[in-house]
């Protein structure tokens, strides 16, 4: 997959193509139906396909203040993005500038002049142009002007819920990190880098890793999780108990995501993990002492092993 920053970034030469645009935030279920339309289009017609995306988050920039909770940061999404089949993954820089382009002139711009799409494919609530100005119902007019065609993605529910961003990170938000798998057609996945914490759980026999995360991801509700953990050039993941939240018993303010590495001894400050969240054992508990703490983390690690097995 050839990665583009800018639609400017369009080489001399390139021919038609098949266009999706999206934010695309955690490429779930209903985004990878819209992704693999537009591949499947683009390879029947003999021709590109491109996906079309913003950084930062358009709502960071129109909004300054309101970035939502991300799901999936930069790497991540592309990665994803790229195991769908998509050919081309263009980045467009979501400047104040960019967000004041009128809807016709964004469409002429990137999808007409540098882009030469033949079709576009979007979903059914798609908004483009300044105040988002612009609709399907604008789009397929300014098709038939500039000759290409505009087909609707299809939506993706189940049991009565559309599958959106917004739904998945209120499941995450909540603790319902099944839920939110169901919709993402995977785990929910957070990452970070391994940072020094207090070293209370070495003291108490369970030393974690205080995971150090992007300042807008999508942290799950407080509790404790059995998640698989990631690391970066291994094959097989490990399993993890892991505590969100601000350790209650010890009085803690700081709110932080602390995984307990099952069956390993090994160091892994400074190493950048990844927990795939599988599911909600319970939420936070403050303790009157040590002993009824440890023996609850004894039953964590098992009820742990029970769900990852």
């Amino acid at each position: 997959m050839q990665r583009w920053r800018g639609y400017d970034a369009a080489p001399g030469g390139w021919g038609r193509s098949v266009v999706t645009i999206g934010v695309f935030d955690g490429v779930h279920k209903g985004h990878q139906a819209t992704i693999g339309h537009a591949v499947a289009r683009a390879r029947e017609l003999g021709v590109q396909s491109v996906v079309v995306t913003f950084d930062p988050h358009p709502a960071e920039v129109v909004r300054p203040g309101s970035h939502p909770a991300v799901l999936t940061e930069p790497a991540r999404k592309a990665e994803l993005i790229e195991a769908l089949g998509v050919d081309v993954l263009c980045v467009v820089p979501f400047t104040p500038e960019f967000s004041r382009l009128p809807a016709e002139q964004f469409v002429h711009d990137v999808l007409v002049e540098h882009l030469h799409a033949t079709l576009v494919v979007v979903g059914a609530n798609f908004r483009f142009g300044h105040r988002a100005a612009g609709d399907v119902a604008l789009l397929e007019q300014l098709g038939r002007t500039f000759g290409f065609g505009v087909e609707g993605g299809p939506l993706v529910a189940e049991d009565g819920t559309v599958f959106s961003s917004t739904y998945i990170r209120s499941c995450v938000d909540a603790g319902d990190v099944g839920a939110a798998a169901a919709a993402l057609g995977r785990p929910h996945r957070l990452e970070g880098v391994v940072v020094r914490g207090d070293q209370r759980g070495r003291e108490l026999g369970f030393p974690t890793a205080n995971l150090l995360c992007h300042r807008y991801a999508a942290v799950p509700a407080d509790g404790v999780y059995a998640a698989r953990l990631i690391r970066r050039g291994q094959r097989e993941p490990l399993m993890a108990a892991v505590s969100v939240g601000t350790n209650p018993t010890f009085s803690g303010r700081e709110r932080r995501v602390e995984a307990y590495a099952l069956d390993f001894s090994g160091d892994l400050y400074g190493e950048r993990l990844a927990l795939d969240f599988v599911a909600h054992l319970r939420g936070q508990v403050r303790y009157d002492s040590i002993e009824p703490l440890i023996a609850q983390m004894n039953q964590d690690v098992e009820r742990t092993r029970h769900a990852l097995a």
